[in-house]
């Protein structure tokens, strides 16, 4: 057999060859590429040194055939919120609505002693601003009730109608809160839970039906002789326990409410 028919028989071989398939590396180049995007993301919205920021962004522009930045990065701590979208959202600064919420509850107390005033009837009664609001106390010189009763005072009547031409005008909740001193009381009332409740109901009764708060407005607790006010049997003393509190609540979320005892002491700091 010839030479030349061995080498024919064994056919045509193609003188190229197979390559391989990259085409999963364009693919894989893409999701690297958009990971590191994310991390680019998550680290610049977090607190981070000035500094290590900046080297991070210039090599990374530099990887990418950028310039590296001039003059630094911005690096602001927190979430930073456009103008506008805190007026859209109402996201406000909680110190400044407690102030706003201070001055409009000074603004009611001022009222009501002036009025009280008008009456001379200024130190009948005890003025508190605290968390949850306005307090009244009908505390003073005169008793506004007598032992063993919940009948109101000619003096607490003069009182209620004075403060409740102020409550009226207002849209507030109204908490009325009845006390008592640590005695204990005498039929009709087994306990001093009934007559402190008792005490509060006359009051948020008198407001209602006589100066036009609405009851939708008004809710009546009894304390009996657990929060009073002075201690001893002297008849100051239990006269001050004999009480009953007068609550315009404030309208802000307890957030706000709460920063408002550091706004008092610091309006009142010598």
């Amino acid at each position: 057999m010839s030479v030349a028919h061995r080498a024919g028989g064994r056919g045509h071989e193609p003188d190229g060859h197979d390559e391989p398939d990259e085409r999963w590396a364009v693919s894989y180049a893409d999701m690297v590429t958009v990971l590191m995007c994310l991390f680019i993301v998550l680290f610049a919205m977090s607190s981070v040194d000035a500094g290590k920021f900046e080297q991070l962004a210039n090599s990374l522009a530099e990887g990418f055939g950028k310039e590296p930045t001039e003059g630094g990065a911005d690096t602001t701590e927190g979430l930073v919120i456009p103008p506008e979208l805190v007026a859209e959202e109402g996201v406000t600064d909680l110190t400044a609505r407690a102030a706003v919420e201070y001055e409009s509850l000074e603004e009611l107390r001022e009222r009501m002693r002036q009025a009280l005033a008008q009456h001379g009837l200024e130190g009948t009664v005890d003025f508190v601003i605290d968390e949850r609001g306005l307090k009244v106390g009908l505390v003073g010189a005169e008793t506004f009730f007598a032992d063993n009763s919940t009948q109101l005072s000619t003096v607490a009547l003069a009182v209620l109608d004075v403060l409740g031409d102020v409550v009226a005008s207002v849209d507030n909740q109204i908490s009325v809160e009845g006390h008592a001193d640590h005695r204990q009381p005498v039929a009709p009332f087994p306990t001093n839970w009934e007559l402190s409740s008792g005490r509060s109901t006359q009051v948020a009764r008198y407001l209602v039906e006589h100066e036009a708060v609405s009851g939708g407005r008004v809710r009546a607790t009894g304390f009996s002789d657990t929060r009073p006010l002075a201690d001893g049997d002297s008849a100051a003393a239990l006269a001050s326990n004999r009480r009953v509190d007068i609550v315009v609540e404030s309208h802000e979320e307890e957030q706000v409410r709460a920063l408002i005892p550091a706004l008092v002491e610091a309006a009142h700091a010598p």
